[in-house]
C-alpha cells in the first residue's frame, strides 16, 4: 500500500497535527487576555471613584471646619445660623440678639458679619422709695352702740370734752382746764335748743357752768344736708372720742376721716317714725397738730315737719 493509501486510512497517523487543535488554542488565550482586561479596568474605575469620594470628603471637612472657626474680632462664634435665621425672618421682628431683622445702617471699620459693640446700658438714677406708713399714722375706727341713760362727761372725758344747748341754741359748756382738742367747726342749717331728750349727762367740772347733775338739753338742726361740723387735734399718741347724737324722724350720718387723708369710716342711724338715740366710738391716731374731722348731717327725712339730728356732747380720752 502506498504511503497516499496509509495516510488516507489513518488519519492519526504521521506528525502533522490537526489543523482544528491550533485554532482552539488560539481562542482559549484570546479570552483569558479579556478577562484580565476587564479585571484592570475595573480596577481602575475603582480606584478613580475613591479618589474622587475621598477628595470631596475633604472639601467637605474642610468647608466645614471653616464655616465653624470663630472669625477674628467676633466676640462670639460665628454661626451660620445667624445668615440663614436673619434672611428667613420677616422685617420688623425681634431677632435672638434683640435687633429687628432689617439691616441696620453700615459701620465704617467693621468686616461683614462683624456687629457693633452694644452700649453700655445708663444706670438709671430713682428716688429712694418713701418708707411706708406706719398703721399708727393713720388708724381709724367707727363703732355703734345704744346711748346709756345717763353719761359722766367728766369721767369719760379725762382730756377734754364739749356740751350743747344747756342755754339755747349757741350755748356751750367746755371741761375746764380741758386740752382744748374738740373744735366746733359748725355746720349748715339753724341750730336749735332743745330740753327734752331721753338720755341725761352730767359734770362737774365745766369752764362756763361748773356742773350739771341731770341735763336732758341738746341742739338741733332740720331737713336733708343740713348738720354739724367738729373736729379733734391729734397728739400723735392713739386717742378715743365719744360721740352723743340722735335723729328725729330722719336718717343721720357720721363720717369720720383724718386731715392726713386716707378712707371714710361711715355709720348710720335712722328710725322714721319717732327719736332714737345713739354713742359713737371713734378710735384714731394722726400726728401732731392733725385732725380728726367728724361730720353729722341729715342724710334723709321721713316728715315734712322738721326732720333732725341732735347733738348733746362729745368726749375725748
Amino acid at each position: 500500500m502506498s504511503d497516499e493509501d496509509r495516510t488516507r486510512a489513518d488519519p492519526g497517523a504521521g506528525d502533522a497535527p490537526p489543523k482544528h487543535r491550533s485554532g482552539v488554542g488560539t481562542f482559549g488565550q484570546t479570552r483569558a487576555l479579556l478577562r484580565r482586561v476587564a479585571r484592570f479596568r475595573r480596577r481602575r474605575r475603582w480606584a478613580v471613584e475613591g479618589a474622587a469620594v475621598l477628595a470631596c470628603l475633604v472639601v467637605l471637612v474642610a468647608y466645614l471646619g471653616s464655616r465653624s472657626d470663630p472669625e477674628p474680632g467676633d466676640g462670639q462664634g460665628g454661626h451660620s445660623g445667624d445668615v440663614t435665621a436673619g434672611a428667613a425672618r420677616s422685617p420688623g421682628l425681634p431677632a435672638t440678639d434683640g435687633r429687628t431683622g432689617e439691616a441696620g445702617p453700615a459701620m465704617p471699620g467693621l468686616r461683614p458679619r462683624q456687629r457693633p459693640p452694644s452700649p453700655e446700658p445708663t444706670p438709671s438714677a430713682s428716688a429712694p422709695a418713701p418708707p411706708p406708713p406706719s398703721p399708727e399714722a393713720s388708724a381709724l375706727s367707727v363703732t355703734q352702740a345704744e346711748m346709756p341713760a345717763e353719761v359722766d362727761l367728766t369721767a369719760v372725758g379725762a382730756r377734754d370734752w364739749m356740751h350743747w344747748g344747756e342755754r339755747g341754741g349757741t350755748s356751750t359748756v367746755r371741761k375746764r382746764a380741758g386740752s382744748g382738742e374738740i373744735a366746733d367747726e359748725g355746720g349748715a342749717g339753724r341750730r336749735v335748743g332743745w330740753d327734752g331728750n331721753q338720755e341725761h349727762v352730767r359734770w362737774s367740772d365745766g369752764s362756763s357752768q361748773r356742773s350739771a347733775s341731770d341735763s336732758s338739753n341738746g341742739v338741733y338742726t332740720c331737713g336733708a344736708g343740713n348738720g354739724f361740723r367738729l373736729a379733734v387735734v391729734g397728739s400723735g399718741e392713739s386717742r378715743t372720742v365719744q360721740l352723743y347724737a340722735g335723729t328725729w324722724m330722719a336718717r343721720g350720718r357720721l363720717d369720720a376721716r383724718l386731715s392726713t387723708g386716707g378712707p371714710v369710716r361711715s355709720a348710720v342711724l335712722e328710725d322714721p317714725y319717732t327719736g332714737k338715740s345713739a354713742q359713737f366710738t371713734v378710735r384714731f391716731t394722726v400726728p401732731k397738730d392733725a385732725k380728726l374731722l367728724l361730720t353729722w348731717t341729715v342724710e334723709k327725712v321721713f316728715t315734712s315737719h322738721c326732720g333732725n339730728v341732735g347733738l348733746q356732747a362729745v368726749a375725748v380720752r
